[in-house]
């Protein structure tokens, strides 16, 4: 894998795996970061970058949150707590905060912001494009992490709203 510094220019585009359980991050042919389902039946992710392995599995009432586990550690290192609008907060145990935002029905946006309100990178799920900004003054693993963490959450939030049709659709 190489180092998604070397991608800020462009070209980031997110692709499923051939075997439709995970996805992979790349840029011009090369592969810069992946996530994986534990298994077809787990709601545990593996995310791996360059700069590092990381766990993301839900927690809380509803399993509603997710945290983000260092698999080098084993420690907790971030914490995800949605919001009912869409997006959320997430808090990493150092004290950084960023806030996920999306914008757009037919054609979202989501874009991941610093506790300051700047933006730090976004992503259309329908073009799996990312766009990272160039002024970035973030460590490598933080813009990795970031990068897959909110991949993962655009997911997430897919099969969740795909559930709730399918339970409504059940029901009626």
């Amino acid at each position: 894998m190489i180092p998604i510094s070397s991608a800020v220019a462009g070209g980031l585009v997110w692709s499923k795996t051939p075997h439709k359980r995970g996805y992979e991050l790349g840029c011009n042919g090369e592969i810069i970061a992946s996530l994986q389902r534990k298994s077809c039946w787990s709601s545990e992710f593996r995310a791996e970058s360059a700069n590092g392995s990381w766990q993301f599995r839900r927690t809380g009432w509803f399993h509603t949150g997710t945290e983000i586990v260092d698999l080098n550690s084993g420690a907790r290192i971030a914490l995800f707590k949605p919001n009912w609008s869409g997006g959320g907060m997430l808090d990493f145990s150092e004290g950084l905060r960023f806030r996920l935002t999306y914008k757009g029905f037919w054609r979202p946006v989501w874009t991941v912001l610093a506790e300051s309100g700047q933006p730090i990178l976004s992503i259309r799920p329908r073009e799996k494009a990312v766009e990272l900004r160039r002024e970035l003054h973030l460590a490598e693993e933080k813009l990795s992490l970031l990068t897959i963490f909110t991949w993962h959450i655009i997911r997430q939030t897919a099969e969740d709203a795909a559930a709730a049709a399918g339970a409504v659709a059940v029901t009626s």
